[in-house]
């Protein structure tokens, strides 16, 4: 049986998701023995949501919300007739999920046992089994899953009829996981070293257990199997055993204890591994980490210094791993790292009138050496002519590169996919992509915001047309030459979550780092340290203070500026002096942390771009210095 999923199997531990069930309960409030799967139908936000937390988190499997979804258990429910649309919708909530994201997922059909029991599995009641499961199977393949997931049989026997079933509707790959209790056994009494003796013989992609027990017990069934087969194993234990709190159930085991026995795992053997009931969106992301710092893992992290790949393998129309050639760097991406750069920001006009700011701009070029204007895309939420307009008038008009800024909030991937076209053929090729202000504090608040992408998400896929693949993984005509910045808050209230997303942007291919507005150069070494080193060019946000007015308004109402207190107080003692000691602040920032950064992003207020000038002035070593 060939399929990719296969040989990404063969490439060493893959991390799945969690539960699905205890995480619909929590979050919607519901009881325990209400349909969960209907949820696919009357609430598809919450489940598209689940899979979209557990994606972020770090699973590269997510299951479709189909565990009770056959026949004989929506019947209990009176959905019998619903089966086919509640477990297609199931398949295009996770696909939804992993579109938002733009990463690689994996998404497996859901099927678990038919909650009757089959004892003594009488001719005529195999059968009907069987036929239960194919009806199942049969629509979650035609929805497009590209494996199922077995998971929770309490028996070889029924577990039999599922594969059987699976092999009748197709050959997509099949991981089969039964349930074991806390004597190592099946309910039906069957050992792990029967289970994985039966199983191996019928070409199944992976054998596990899931559910019932905590990742320790689960270790121990893993060890066992393992002792019997070479075929992949699959572990998605709960978080612990539950305890009764407030009428709920709650799992114990912590984000962390499970991060430990998933790195146990992986030494055991296991190639899948996740979790279940109990085991929520932080267990996944602490089990992301621990598999990532084990030697030798698939995708190792970059390391300080180094830089994203600008090429990677895209697909002929046979699947076949093909390198596209890339285009000559952009002027941007040849200084990077070889000289301090400069780049300026530039708000487009509320109007079409350019001349005033190309005029300030060319005397700005006359005094100082820019490498490249920023673009604003939408700024504030206001409404002003577009940054891709704006990239092609200062490049045409003033001969420096642009950067376009490019907001996910306000663009769908079919708006996305024709501006970043039209960005190339206008030879716009440096890009920085970045979530973009929300409506309700600009000039429409009554407008919508919307995204069909993450950050991440369109990072991966501008990679993917520099291979030569549209933003739905067709192929154009000619690859994409882009060079794609990612964006870094320095001084994050959740530094945790910011690195996180970091991480996400790194995995994805971006080239170089664009921060937001620093002014506590202790922020930059702060972060420095918690990666262990930049892992790309980082250019800094620098943004000159005016007065003290200015400063206690971007402190105290502006989210993401943190303006440190000895700043302030020396804007309160400049007085009338507050441009001159706002540009004395900016270049002492500059001047401490230069040798641990690519360059400066300056951005001056109020369209005052001479700013850049005086700061830039007092700092003439940096001129040409490599970074």
């Amino acid at each position: 049986m060939k399929h990719s999923f296969l040989d990404r199997l063969s490439n060493g531990p893959l991390l799945a998701d969690g539960a699905m069930g205890t995480e619909l309960i929590r979050r919607a409030n519901v009881k325990v023995d209400a349909c969960l799967e209907h949820l696919n139908l009357t609430n598809p936000d919450l489940v598209r949501g689940v899979h979209l937390d557990y994606i972020e988190a770090g699973a590269e499997l997510v299951e479709t919300n189909t565990y009770g979804a056959n026949r004989v258990r929506l019947e209990r429910h009176g959905l019998g007739g619903a089966m086919q649309e509640i477990n297609r919708r199931a398949v295009e909530l996770a696909r939804e999920a992993q579109s938002l994201t733009g990463q690689r997922v994996w998404v497996a059909g859901s099927v678990g046992p038919l909650g009757r029991s089959l004892a003594p599995l009488w001719a005529d009641s195999t059968e009907e089994a069987r036929s239960l499961f194919r009806e199942q199977i049969k629509v979650l393949a035609d929805a497009g899953v590209d494996l199922l997931m077995l998971e929770t049989f309490p028996s070889l026997a029924e577990v039999r009829e599922a594969i059987t079933a699976a092999r009748e509707v197709g050959d997509l790959p099949v991981i089969a996981q039964l349930t074991f209790t806390q004597e190592g056994h099946t309910i039906a009494g069957d050992t792990p070293e029967e289970v994985v003796e039966a199983l191996a013989l019928l070409d199944v992609a992976a054998i596990g257990a899931n559910c019932s027990v905590g990742p320790a017990p689960m270790l121990q069934v893993m060890e066992e199997m393992r002792a019997r087969t070479e075929v992949p194993l699959s572990a998605l234990p709960n978080a612990g055993l539950p305890a009764e709190a407030d009428g709920r159930l709650v799992y114990l085991s912590s984000p962390a204890y499970m991060a430990e026995l998933a790195s146990r795992m992986a030494e055991a053997g296991v190639t899948v591994i996740g979790g279940c009931c109990g085991t929520a969106p932080e267990h996944i992301s602490a089990m992301r980490d621990a598999l990532r710092k084990r030697p030798g893992r698939r995708v190792a992290k970059l390391k300080a210094g180094s830089k994203a790949k600008t090429e990677a393998p895209a697909s002929d129309a046979a699947g076949q791993a093909q390198t596209v050639p890339q285009a000559e760097p952009t002027g941007l991406a040849q200084a990077l790292g070889k000289r301090f750069v400069v780049t300026v920001e530039v708000h487009p006009p509320r109007g079409f009138d350019v001349s005033q700011t190309l005029e300030k701009l060319r005397g700005l070029l006359r005094t100082t050496n820019v490498d490249a204007f920023n673009a604003t895309d939408i700024p504030l939420a206001q409404g002003r002519m577009s940054a891709l307009a704006m990239s092609t008038l200062l490049q045409t008009r003033l001969g420096v590169e642009a950067i376009l800024h490019v907001a996910t909030r306000y663009r769908n991937l079919i708006a996305l996919h024709s501006d970043l076209l039209g960005a190339h053929a206008l030879g716009v090729r440096n890009v920085f992509v970045f979530m973009g202000d929300p409506p309700s504090i600009g000039d429409y608040p009554q407008a919508v915001s919307f995204s069909d992408v993450t950050s991440s998400g369109l990072i991966r896929l501008i990679k993917g047309a520099n291979n030569g693949l549209d933003l739905s993984g067709r192929p154009i005509e000619e690859s994409t030459s882009f060079f794609t910045g990612c964006a870094l808050n320095l001084e994050a209230q959740n530094m945790d979550e910011e690195l996180r997303s970091l991480e996400r942007k790194l995995d994805a291919g971006a080239d170089y780092i664009l921060t937001q507005a620093v002014f506590d150069p202790e922020a930059v070494e702060r972060c420095r340290q918690r990666l262990g080193g930049f892992p790309l060019p980082v250019v800094m946000g620098v943004l000159p203070l005016r007065s003290l007015r200015h400063t206690e308004f971007l402190h105290n109402e502006v989210p993401g500026m943190a303006i440190p207190e000895a700043a302030r107080e020396r804007m309160k003692d400049a007085g009338r002096r507050g441009a001159e000691v706002g540009i004395q602040l900016a270049q002492e920032l500059i001047g401490a942390v230069n040798s641990q950064i690519a360059g400066v992003y300056l951005i001056p207020s109020f369209g005052r771009y001479e700013v850049v000038a005086e700061v830039m002035a007092g700092l003439p070593e940096l001129a040409g210095v490599a970074s």
